[in-house]
Formats: C-alpha cells, sequence, structure tokens
C-alpha cells in the first residue's frame, strides 16, 4: 500500500485531492508580513481579490518549509503502514527540498521498513499541473509505484510550459529566471517568453511586443512542438486574467481544430506572487522542454 502526495505549487486543491485520494502539503507565503498558508487560511482561493493587492505594489515572498512540516505531513501515513510518493514541484526551485531530505532521514530512524518515493516534476503551477494529474489518474486506476516512476522517467521531459511576464517587477524580484535581463532591453511594452528547462529552471528564451504578441509566440512554440496532444490535456494557468486565457483557448483551438482538452487553472498564489497579475502560461504534451 502506498499514499499519494502533491503539493499547492503544481496548482493542486483540496477539491482535486479529494477527488484522486492524494493528500495536499501546503507551500506558504508571506504578504503584508504575514505567513498565509493556502487552503488552511482560507477554503477556496480568491485569485481576483489576491492580484488586486499585488497590482497595488505589493511584492509577496516565499521561504522554504521546515523539516517538521513534512514530518507532520508523512508520519501519520507511516503509522498506517503505508508508503509515500510524492509528486512534487521542481525541486531545482526551491530549499524546501533540502528540509525534507532532513525529515526523512529522522522518520528514516523511526520507520526504517517504510519508504517515500519521488516523481520531480521538473516544472511548477500548470506545468506541474499537467504531470500531477495524469499521475492523479493512474494513481486511482490502481498502477503502482514502480508503473508511475517507469512513465515519469521518459513523461515528464514531454510536458513543455511556456508563458510570459506581465510585470517584469515580480520576475525581477525572484530572481530565479535565467537570462531575463537579456530579454527585459528597458523597452515599455516587452514581454519575456519564459520556459521551464529540463533542468527543472525557469529561462527567458525570448519575447514578444505586447500581450498579443506574446500571446501568439506561445501559440507557435505549441504548434512547434506539440507531440500527440489530443491525447492529452492543454493546461492553461492565468493569474487572474481569464479573458487572455480564453483568448488563448481560441488560439489554440483553432489550430487544432478543436480538437483540443483544455483546461484552464488559476495560478497558486504562493507562485503567482512571483509571476504577478495577468500571466498567461500553457502545458501540453510534446517532444521536449
Amino acid at each position: 500500500m502506498y499514499s499519494l502526495f502533491v503539493d499547492t505549487d503544481s496548482d493542486m486543491t483540496p477539491e482535486l485531492c479529494k477527488k484522486y485520494g492524494a493528500h495536499l502539503i501546503i507551500m506558504p507565503y508571506t504578504i503584508n508580513d504575514k505567513e498565509v498558508r493556502p487552503y488552511e487560511d482560507f477554503e477556496v482561493f480568491n485569485g481576483k481579490e489576491f492580484y488586486d493587492i499585488l497590482r497595488k505594489g505589493v511584492l509577496p515572498s516565499t521561504s522554504a518549509l521546515p523539516p517538521q512540516a513534512y514530518i507532520d505531513a508523512f508520519e501519520p501515513e507511516f503509522k498506517k503502514g503505508n508508503d509515500i510518493l510524492y509528486v512534487h514541484f521542481s525541486s531545482a526551485m526551491s530549499g524546501t527540498f533540502n528540509s525534507m531530505r532532513l525529515a526523512l532521514e529522522e522518520l528514516k530512524e523511526k520507520y526504517p521498513e517504510r519508504q517515500v518515493f519521488t516523481v520531480d516534476t521538473k516544472s511548477i503551477t500548470a506545468g506541474s499541473y499537467g504531470v500531477v494529474i495524469e499521475v492523479c489518474e493512474m494513481y486511482k486506476a490502481g498502477k503502482s509505484i514502480e508503473e508511475i516512476q517507469k512513465w515519469a522517467e521518459t513523461e515528464v521531459d514531454k510536458f513543455p510550459i511556456y508563458f510570459y511576464a506581465d510585470n517584469l517587477k515580480f520576475f525581477a524580484k525572484s530572481g530565479r529566471v535565467s537570462g531575463f535581463k537579456a530579454f527585459m532591453g528597458g523597452i515599455v511594452g516587452i514581454k519575456p517568453i519564459i520556459h521551464v528547462s529540463s533542468e527543472g529552471k525557469m529561462v527567458s528564451i525570448d519575447k514578444g511586443r505586447g500581450r498579443q504578441a506574446a500571446l501568439k509566440k506561445i501559440v507557435d512554440y505549441v504548434v512547434k512542438l506539440q507531440d500527440d496532444i489530443e491525447s492529452h490535456r492543454v493546461i492553461i494557468g492565468h493569474t487572474d486574467a481569464m479573458e487572455l486565457a480564453k483568448e488563448m483557448e481560441d488560439m489554440l483551438q483553432k489550430q487544432f481544430d478543436n480538437k483540443l482538452n483544455i483546461e484552464i487553472v488559476e495560478v497558486n498564489p504562493t507562485i503567482g506572487g512571483h509571476c504577478g497579475p495577468d500571466c498567461i502560461g500553457v502545458c501540453f504534451h510534446g517532444i521536449h522542454r
């Protein structure tokens, strides 16, 4: 027996976890000097309210979970005699996984027969969500840890995500995007196009002059890199930009004769604080990252 764990940085919610029988690890953020734990300090994420606060100039921050948070999450399942499969956002983007390592060392002493297996989605928000949901469906269908890990060996790198930075100050503050300054250029209206590499890091690779040009460039990447796209979900992630998300949906459906299974998700606040409002990204099944 094993239990499946996912996290909020993959845009997973309590409602989705209930549907698939998964456990949710909460990734907090700090805003106006107050730490907020999604779905514990509030039941439903109000994206409009959150991103409006950011539009007023507030810059949230994040920090790694302490080891005790992982102990509190995993130990109840160990006590039941269950192993754990944790499908998580990119380990290259956060020091929280060092805390997890320390927690597992402590738990191993108490439960030497139990194991935690991991799948690193090497992505975040909608990009991670695309992988996590497929794993959730395999878990619900009764697939073993070994079967899921074997699938992940080749499939994780086939879920690229491309998105644009709308307000540069949020990404600049995060410091997590390589090559970002080269695409800023000091030109008003430039929208850097960012993707998550096979190393699980955000890289600025292109730019569009204005939102419409950025949307078109993202669609071009989808058309160029797609692989068996109609057999997998296409995930559009947005930060309180539903109209733009719908526009992106229309653009993609026109390219693929309305054959796509598109799901629109709102980016979770912990990651949304690094992106800022009015961003759009697309995760899809592709030939590579």
